[in-house]
């Protein structure tokens, strides 16, 4: 898609972002957040990119309404972080006494696109899946060689496909999956792809290899984990996360060997049903919230780190907004270590233009 194609056409506009503290000293990431477009992505390190969509969804639905929840709660969330500092900065501030963080290359620029524009969805109705993967990857294409890494608010789990094939037009590719299932079901004939089956449509268009971390016992049907293992593919279970959760993060990013790219995918319901009960299949014994969000800080700094997304968070089946604050704080998380000196390596190969 040529950029005069996918300029407005392909997004709704972005919301305007503010922070709803009324303290003069509470910079808050609503305050950072500015609009943007296709034309100055190059002007930000992290775009945001709505995908309201749960047409793909095996389970309960709610999803659809996950890109909105998340803004505003990442709205409210301070932009300190207490290893880090300040993860994003307020231009509307520079030059204020207290406010000139940018001098220490300690922050971000965060930009929002908006939502990806789709047809309407409704119960039963609207365009089937595949197509709309095809729609979403017009769109997403265009975003990769700007400079600024896509942030996919999502939704559900059959736009992983979409957000990250065109990265396979790039280079190699390796995936790192929070999730409690491995999404690597057969794309049946009569039924096309679902949340359950990005992986496997990955692999079929050239995916290199996949971590999926936090994957439950008795979540899997044995013929999809041998599948998972025939492609060269790793799981680490909860119980080998909270044994050591950065050792158990190295072995993830080490077994994807020297990929060019690693596209990194958090599904809400990666967490224990305890802490995010608003997701399309809640179950139990899974990872908790710092555990999570420790292991994001960790490979948010590695330099190879193409897009992030956060999908399957359905606000109608939350209780007390537990799911979608954990949703927004693991993105918050993940941009800290973006900010942070260290995670601010050259981005080589699939981000080059």
């Amino acid at each position: 898609m040529r950029d005069g194609e996918a300029g407005a056409a392909a997004f709704s506009p972005p919301p305007e972002w503010s922070g709803p503290s009324d303290d003069p000293n509470d910079e808050q990431l609503g305050d950072a957040v500015e609009r943007a477009s296709l034309e100055d992505l190059h002007a930000f390190d992290a775009v945001l990119v709505g995908e309201p969509y749960d047409g793909g969804v095996i389970g309960r639905r709610g999803a659809a309404d996950g890109p909105a929840a998340i803004r505003e709660s990442l709205a409210a969330a301070k932009t300190h972080h207490v290893d880090v500092g300040p993860v994003a900065r307020d231009e509307r501030r520079r030059g204020t006494p207290g406010h000139d963080h940018g001098s220490t290359g300690q922050s971000l620029a965060l930009g929002d696109l908006g939502d990806v524009a789709l047809p309407d969805q409704t119960e039963g109705g609207g365009p089937d899946v595949a197509s709309t993967q095809e729609r979403v990857r017009e769109v997403t294409s265009d975003l990769y060689g700007r400079g600024a890494v896509p942030v996919f608010l999502g939704g559900d789990n059959s736009l992983t496909y979409p957000n990250a094939a065109p990265l396979l037009d790039r280079g190699s590719l390796g995936a790192i999956s929070f999730d409690a299932h491995l999404d690597c079901r057969e794309v049946r004939n009569g039924t096309g792809p679902t949340s359950g089956t990005p992986y496997r449509q990955l692999f079929a268009d050239g995916l290199d290899e996949l971590a999926v971390v936090g994957a439950r016992n008795f979540e899997t049907s044995t013929a999809y984990h041998d599948f998972l293992h025939e492609q060269g593919g790793r799981v680490f279970t909860p119980a080998e996360v909270a044994a050591d959760p950065i050792d158990a993060m190295d072995d993830a990013i080490a077994s994807l060997g020297d990929v060019d790219a690693i596209y990194v995918s958090v599904d809400v319901d990666v967490l224990d049903a305890a802490a995010a009960p608003g997701v399309s299949a809640p179950t139990p014994g899974g990872l908790l919230t710092r555990e999570l969000y420790r292991l994001l800080e960790h490979v948010a700094t590695h330099g190879r780190v193409a897009s992030f997304e956060v999908v399957e968070c359905a606000p109608s089946l939350d209780e007390g907004g537990r799911t979608v604050d954990a949703a927004a704080r693991a993105l918050a998380h993940f941009l800290a270590s973006l900010a942070a000196p260290k995670g601010r390596h050259s981005r080589t190969g699939a981000l080059d233009g």
